[in-house]
């Protein structure tokens, strides 16, 4: 018979997992083989895939979850689970985004120049 860990997570519509690390290990494994079809000098590859290198790391390393959810600072364990699976989520998408390629065509002059200049200059 499984230990019940918690009652509740005290987050609504957040149910309690019943198999975290089992979970967590199968989501970072997906983000990882996900990132893994980037181009190495992807940024999003490189910042995501050593994100969730340290977690998987985590889940490794702390069986207990109180442990892992305090060597990881980023909530409850079915918090991260969330995480995960938006982040899993997201880098499907940028497969499909490409956003390491060149652009079609020239971004207009001072597209990413912030904040814009309507903004900075006072109104009479």
């Amino acid at each position: 018979m499984a230990k019940i860990i918690k009652a509740s997570t005290g987050l609504t519509g957040l149910a309690v997992s019943t198999n975290p690390h089992h979970t967590l290990s199968a989501l970072y494994g997906k983000i990882l083989r996900a990132v893994s079809k980037m181009p190495q000098d992807a940024s999003y590859r490189k910042y995501t895939e050593q994100l969730v290198k340290q977690r998987a790391d985590s889940v490794a390393q702390h069986k207990d979850i109180t442990a892992l959810e305090k060597a990881v600072g980023c909530g409850q364990v079915e918090e991260l689970i969330v995480q995960a699976e938006n982040e899993l989520i997201l880098a499907r998408k940028m497969l499909g985004w490409k956003p390491w390629e060149k652009l079609v065509q020239a971004a207009p002059a001072k597209q990413w120049d912030w904040p814009p200049a309507q903004i900075m200059e006072p109104k009479v």
